[in-house]
């Protein structure tokens, strides 16, 4: 593409892009009236409105139509004055891309997955993930290991999960056996199925990323390919690989306010470090990452972001390190230089370790 225009706002830099002017929308709802006025069912409102409301022409599918007045002006998502057709849809299937369920048969609250299905180090980083919540947090997962983390909130921490897909107090997977039932309108930003708690609420996507770039979130937990020792962190894309897009993550890390931890393995599979001098992959994001949290050990990273000792960006400080290895176990697995705190803890305290997650990491 051409190069685009940037600009500075309060010291930080932004790329200008002219908005998408479309000459047809064609969107879905749940619900509309004769008049075009539309109402959305869970999180299946996401972007619907804004396509609506970009679009010269907006036909909307529908799965429901009814009377003028028959829909309460308080459930009215997107007026019909951004609507200029109106179909009844006839095949109302919902396909479910990640069909996600708990088989919890009570122990464990329905959580989102067991250490008991992953390896000793992977478990070690979920309970070293979930220490970085504190009470009264708003926070966004990725999927996987940070999404794995929720079920291990410390006891007395009260935190809500945020989706970018437009819903805020995200719950677990559905439990059928609780009567819980897997609902294509009810998922994760990873098209999961997941349920919502008490309290919860659901938003469009631009309501959500307003809320993610007005600093609203206070915690993104997120995984990555790759982080550099100043905070760059590359996690969209490996060349030559089809991949959907880069999701929410590019806004999630640039948020003001909000700390960023990256949860990762140390290495890839081909055992080449995944922290290094400059990262190798398309960047998501320029001096992001606060934290890294690794099976081995855990990094802070001093970006050079407000409030950070070093404006340029220090580089990496070793925080804390898995039960049984040494600082010379971790350079030579580490593609940078990088300093020592001291005292160096462990990553999890005794009762968080168990005989089997002390076994070896490599």
């Amino acid at each position: 593409s051409s190069k685009r225009d940037t600009r500075v706002f309060d010291g930080k830099e932004y790329v200008m892009e002219e908005a998408l002017h479309a000459d047809i929308a064609l969107v879905k709802a749940y619900k509309a009236d004769t008049r075009g006025n539309l109402m959305f069912r869970g999180t299946s409102r996401n972007s619907n409105p804004d396509v609506a409301m970009s679009g010269r022409v907006c036909i909307a599918e529908a799965e429901h139509i009814v009377e003028v007045g028959e829909l309460n002006p308080d459930d009215v998502h997107l007026p019909g004055i951004y609507v200029d057709h109106v179909i009844l849809a006839t095949d109302n299937e919902k396909r479910i891309e990640r069909m996600k369920i708990s088989h919890d048969d009570g122990d464990d609250g329905g959580k989102s997955g067991s250490l008991n299905q992953i390896g000793n180090g992977r478990a070690r980083m979920i309970k070293r993930a979930a220490k970085e919540f504190k009470n009264g947090m708003y926070v966004n997962l990725g999927i996987g290991i940070p999404t794995m983390a929720s079920n291990y909130i410390p006891e007395g921490v009260h935190i809500e999960l945020q989706a970018e897909n437009g819903m805020l107090g995200l719950g677990p997977y559905p439990n059928q056996k609780r009567g819980q039932v897997p609902d294509a309108d009810f998922i994760n930003a990873g098209k999961e199925t997941v349920t919502h708690v008490l309290g919860a609420s659901t938003f469009s996507s631009s309501g959500s990323f307003s809320m993610i770039r007005g600093g609203h979130v206070d915690l993104t937990i997120l995984g990555a390919l790759q982080c550099n020792k100043n905070g760059d962190l590359a996690n969209w894309i490996v060349p030559g690989k089809l991949v959907k897009g880069m999701g929410g993550a590019m806004d999630l890390v640039s948020a003001p306010n909000t700390k960023v931890v990256v949860t990762m393995d140390h290495v890839a599979k081909d055992g080449s470090p995944k922290i290094m001098d400059e990262c190798s992959l398309p960047l998501t994001g320029r001096r992001v990452v606060d934290r890294i949290i690794t099976d081995i050990c855990v990094f802070d990273c001093d970006n050079g972001k407000e409030g950070s000792k070093d404006s340029e960006g220090g580089g990496l400080t070793l925080i804390e390190i898995a039960v049984g290895l040494t600082v010379e176990d971790i350079r030579k697995v580490t593609g940078c230089d990088f300093k020592v705190a001291s005292p160096l803890p462990f990553m999890l305290d005794e009762e968080d370790l168990d005989e089997e997650q002390e076994k070896e990491v490599f």
